[in-house]
């Protein structure tokens, strides 16, 4: 076994909790824009640490007179928005303990969540969502109340919380301490039902004090960021606390598709995303490029872009030469890429996978530095991060302080900390056999270097292993596939199989775009493109250079593309976009069989069949 662990940097009183960091903030600068609110498309009004906190104060007094005693739970489902954080404070400085549910969630996974967790209440977005609720109402008979946001319920709220005295609210404030629970989260879950990971007041606020210490670069006064990623994932409610810690101020976009443009009127300094983000951004700047017939242009300065921060990590450094041309690329091509992005962004802390050597070192060279991080649900999001000044490319980081990372024989990567969840709520049985004495077992396989940093090699219950005997990590195969802009997702098969495949669904968004590039003129389906000879000579050109990393026994011989895409919506991805394997495995059963049928079927497709 190998162990790596930093000791903490910064140690909170056992008195205090969440509620304390926004305190400390205020009193450090009222003033300070905290949040920034989008009165309209692009237009931002900011709120400063004062006027937020008074704001959350009058909300958590509503929250207590309308009868919501200290520990219990409510729920909150919404997309990312100002109200979500807005809530979530009023309900730790009214002593709740608050439960998030996806804004995507079926009402099925709103009844077990809510159920399961004894939730007395819950705050929804809009009357959508609140139908959804009606529909299972009946089973939960604990849940006395709910408001909406985009009614007068909050403000009714406010209006009723004039009766609470500042008292009786410092008296609810205070009753939660480090060891207090915060918040359970249901792990979104690729098999089974969702487990509530109950994290502690202790986790929140240790990770975002050390985070601080070690991230003065990135998490600052004067720093702002736009949070699109949904709250009800650790990721991003863990930074929408860690902001309100470091004074960053916090735009909210409910809209994926339209982060591009409030990035150019908001102008982070960081991003947070997910490697699927950094991945769409690439793919789609460079069909743009090709679009505007800059295609040759675009692929010189992102080869330039790689070759120049590889150089970096080597001890002669980038020549001369190539430092020429990567400063020309920065006038023709990086600059309006940062500009895109708003202009001032330095910054990105990218998280729930692994983002791949040659986008990290991409992004680098245009001049946004991205901090790989690891973490799950069970461990209040990040143990192990990267640092500005100390990086490596395709690693995810060593162990922020306070955390300790160890590599178990079995290659499995054990986590010990503060911010290790207490337990699963209710569930003994699963709390048990994910500790062993303090450390919980991940079930990620992964690697310790020399100097600590971790690597991500795959999941342990997702190994594959041939009928020859060959162990194959499928992210390591599935994760440069989705490189491709045609990509959208991939599923690597071949357990118990002669040799290794791939399931693939196209990408809606880019297929039309790609198909203009490349000189095809017809408007192709999903189901249509299966069949297109340019579009299967592109998909086994991609399989045949991701083959070019592995043996013979690891690589992929044969590939189905599937009539739809794999999406949240259609059950196949959890809302953290993890493959649920077992339900592909299941609804795409007969392409498996035709794959590995002793004849040859026309849904599947031997790699390099096609050619361009």
């Amino acid at each position: 076994m190998k162990i790596f662990e930093v000791p903490s940097m910064v140690d909170a009183d056992q008195k205090s909790n969440i509620t304390d960091l926004l305190i400390k903030r205020v009193n450090m600068d009222p003033s300070l824009a905290l949040m920034s609110k989008q009165v309209e498309p692009n237009v931002w009004k900011d709120v400063t640490a004062a006027d937020y906190l008074a704001e959350v104060k009058a909300l958590a007094k509503g929250f207590i007179a309308s009868g919501i005693e200290p520990g219990q739970r409510v729920g909150i489902m919404s997309h990312t928005r100002y109200e979500w954080a807005l809530c979530d404070f009023a309900l730790w400085f009214a002593g709740a303990v608050s439960v998030p549910i996806y804004e995507s969630s079926a009402p099925s996974q709103i009844e077990w969540i809510l159920g399961d967790s004894g939730a007395v209440a819950v705050i929804f977005e809009d009357s959508d969502m609140v139908s959804l609720f009606k529909t299972v109402a009946k089973s939960l008979p604990a849940v006395k109340s709910h408001w909406v946001m985009e009614s007068n319920d909050l403000e009714d709220l406010v209006a009723k919380g004039k009766s609470v005295t500042d008292d009786v609210l410092e008296e609810r404030r205070t009753s939660a301490n480090l060891d207090s629970l915060s918040t359970i989260i249901y792990t979104s879950g690729t098999t089974g039902k969702p487990k509530g990971c109950e994290l502690l007041h202790r986790g929140f606020v240790d990770l975002c004090n050390n985070a601080q210490a070690v991230l003065p670069e990135v998490v600052c006064p004067g720093g702002t960021t736009v949070l699109f990623l949904p709250m009800a994932h650790v990721f991003a409610r863990f930074v929408s606390v860690l902001c309100v810690a470091g004074g960053v101020k916090v735009g909210h976009q409910p809209d994926a598709k339209n982060v591009a443009p409030a990035m150019q009127s908001f102008h982070p300094t960081f991003l947070l995303a997910v490697p699927r983000v950094f991945e769409k951004v690439y793919n789609s700047a460079e069909q743009r490029a090709e679009s505007g017939g800059k295609g040759k242009i675009f692929r010189a300065a992102a080869e330039t872009a790689i070759a120049w921060s590889s150089a970096l990590d080597t001890a002669k450094g980038p020549s001369l030469a190539l430092s020429l041309k990567h400063k020309a690329f920065d006038v023709l091509v990086y600059k309006k890429l940062r500009a895109a992005m708003g202009g001032q962004v330095k910054y990105a802390i990218s998280g729930g996978g692994p983002l791949g050597a040659r986008l990290g070192h991409f992004y680098r060279a245009i001049g946004l530095i991205v901090l790989e991080g690891y973490g799950l649900t069970e461990t209040t999001a990040p143990v192990t991060i990267g640092r500005p000044g100390n990086l490596k490319i395709g690693k995810v980081g060593f162990a922020l302080p306070g955390c300790s990372v160890r590599i178990a024989d079995d290659g499995e990567i054990w986590l010990r900390g503060s911010n290790v969840l207490k337990g699963y709520w209710k569930n003994p049985d699963a709390t048990k056999s994910t500790f062993e004495g303090e450390w919980f077992k991940t079930g990620d396989i992964g690697s310790l270097d020399e100097d600590g940093f971790l690597a991500i090699t795959g999941r342990k219950k997702e190994l594959i292993i041939t009928a020859g005997g060959k162990n194959v990590a499928p992210a390591l195969l599935e994760d440069p596939l989705r490189a491709n802009p045609l990509v959208s997702q991939a599923v690597v098969i071949g357990d118990a199989k002669p040799f290794v495949s791939v399931l693939i669904s196209i990408d809606e968004e880019m297929l039309p775009i790609w198909l203009e590039n490349n000189g095809i003129k017809e408007k192709l389906t999903l189901d249509q493109a299966r069949t297109n000879p340019a579009v299967l000579a592109e998909i086994s050109r991609a399989i045949e250079n991701v083959n070019k990393d592995f043996s013979t026994a690891e690589s992929i011989r044969k590939f189905a593309l599937l009539p739809t895409d794999l999406t949240e919506k259609s059950g196949h991805l959890t809302p953290s976009l993890k493959i649920k394997r077992s339900v592909v495995g299941e609804d795409y059963s007969h392409l498996i069989d035709d794959i590995y049928a002793d004849s040859a079927k026309s849904t599947c497709h031997n790699i390099g069949d096609y050619k361009i």
